[in-house]
């Protein structure tokens, strides 16, 4: 009875301790997985064959029953070293990363993400020197010498082909109209004189018309249709003395005065017909064609190296007054437009040499940004000049280190004048240099020359 109290409890015993080993393992398959589980058993076992040999009675004096029992006890033992030892897992260096989520089996159709390592910890960042913040006067000297020095080959090239132009055609007027008293072609524009080149691509022709001084007279713009001063009329005198045709000039009269239209179309109809520039072009190396539909005199010159617009501009030099053969736009004839261009560059340049000054490299600098902004290109050459010239007269300092001051006083100035709608030249304070703008340009340019004098490194900016 004791005995089979004994193995009653001790059946009790196993089957409380199978039901908790099989509860742990069924659980274990849901916790683990089925290799995890499958660890797991194989250690239980051992560990339950174990606990069977300790717990269930010896015979005691029988030696091959206590040899069995020692072998089991080493081949349990080996079965627990051999069990393979779980991954370990991965100490979490930070608290701040998070925990892994437990596993889960892959669902169909969903793709595996695959396990991405921590990034190594990116090196300390070192800031980089901020740029040095430039002032104006850098950049206005920085300005000049990127974009408006003309590489001198450039500009040697330029002056080499327009010289020859001018000889050929020199040569072709004095063969083709020998009764005309042409005076020498002479070069002219800022590529010469140094006041607004930005490119080499533009040059100007003068060919002065010789007139008798006893046979013509200036008649004042005041005193003309157009009540503008700064255009004059040449008018024929004492037609009863000198009938018409006593001045080779008197087949370009219109209306009694000399006629600039006249003489211009008679020019634009040989530059076109009469030339032979294919011919001219090959000997210079290059393409030249007259421009047809212009109202100018001006030629295109196209070379490998350099590409040139020559205009030509008939000129009439009396009483002190240089007359360009350039009538304004509209009906209007026989007007001649004075021009102070000479005068300009010499005034500039004699202020300069007496004072040292900057205002020739503070006019080109103008003058490269007005031709390069589509608002402010009616305002570069003579109205620029002549608004440094009225500077000039109150700002003594034009030293180079002043370039800066001198730049944002002239756009103040100009904003001034353009308010008004009235920049007097310079020569003459009854001609308004801006009387061919309309009041809409005015405007416009007032507007974006106001907002640069708060900020004048705009107008710098590259386009």
């Amino acid at each position: 009875m004791a005995e089979f109290t004994r193995a009653r409890g001790k059946r009790q015993e196993d089957s409380g301790l199978g039901s908790v080993l099989d509860l742990l393992l069924a659980n274990a398959r849901l916790v683990l997985g089925v290799s995890g589980a499958a660890v797991l058993a194989i250690a239980t076992l051992a560990v339950k064959r174990l606990i069977d040999r300790a717990t269930s009675p010896r015979d005691e004096g029988d030696p091959k029953a206590e040899q069995k029992t020692l072998e089991e006890s080493w081949q349990d033992l080996a079965l627990i070293k051999a069990t393979p030892k779980p991954p370990k897992k991965q100490r979490r260096e930070d608290l701040s990363q998070p925990l892994l989520s437990a596993a889960r089996p892959p669902v169909p159709g969903e793709a595996c993400e695959p396990r991405v390592s921590p990034a190594p910890p990116e090196p300390p960042r070192v800031d980089s020197i901020p740029p040095r913040c430039l002032t104006l006067q850098e950049k206005l000297l920085s300005h000049y010498s990127r974009r408006l020095a003309v590489p001198e080959a450039e500009a040697s090239l330029a002056l080499q082909l327009s010289r020859s132009i001018s000889t050929q055609l020199q040569s072709f007027l004095r063969n083709k109209c020998p009764e005309l008293p042409f005076g020498s072609l002479s070069l002219s524009g800022p590529l010469l004189d140094g006041l607004g080149a930005v490119t080499a691509d533009h040059i100007h022709l003068m060919l002065p018309v010789v007139l008798e001084t006893a046979l013509w007279s200036l008649i004042p713009g005041e005193d003309t249709v157009v009540r503008n001063p700064q255009y004059w009329m040449i008018k024929r005198t004492d037609l009863e003395y000198f009938p018409r045709g006593c001045s080779p000039w008197d087949r370009f009269i219109v209306g009694g005065y000399l006629s600039s239209n006249t003489l211009n179309e008679t020019l634009h109809k040989m530059l076109v017909a009469s030339i032979n520039w294919p011919a001219i072009g090959g000997l210079l190396g290059s393409v030249i064609h007259p421009v047809v539909a212009s109202p100018e005199l001006k030629l295109e010159v196209k070379h490998d190296q350099v590409e040139l617009s020559i205009t030509l501009f008939p000129v009439v030099e009396m009483e002190d007054k240089v007359l360009l053969a350039a009538p304004p736009e509209g009906l209007v004839e026989n007007l001649w437009l004075q021009s102070f261009y000479r005068a300009e560059v010499s005034k500039v340049k004699e202020l300069d040499a007496g004072d040292a000054g900057a205002r020739q490299h503070c006019l080109r600098i103008l003058n490269g940004v007005c031709k390069s902004h589509p608002t402010l290109c009616k305002l570069s050459g003579s109205p620029l000049t002549h608004l440094v010239l009225h500077l000039s007269a109150t700002s003594s300092d034009w030293a180079e280190e002043s370039l800066a001051d001198r730049f944002q006083q002239v756009l103040e100035e100009l904003v001034g004048f353009l308010e008004t709608g009235v920049l007097p030249s310079y020569f003459n304070h009854k001609i308004n240099l801006f009387s061919e703008l309309s009041e809409e340009e005015i405007d416009e340019m007032g507007f974006l020359l106001y907002t640069a004098t708060a900020e004048p490194e705009l107008l710098l900016k590259e386009k």
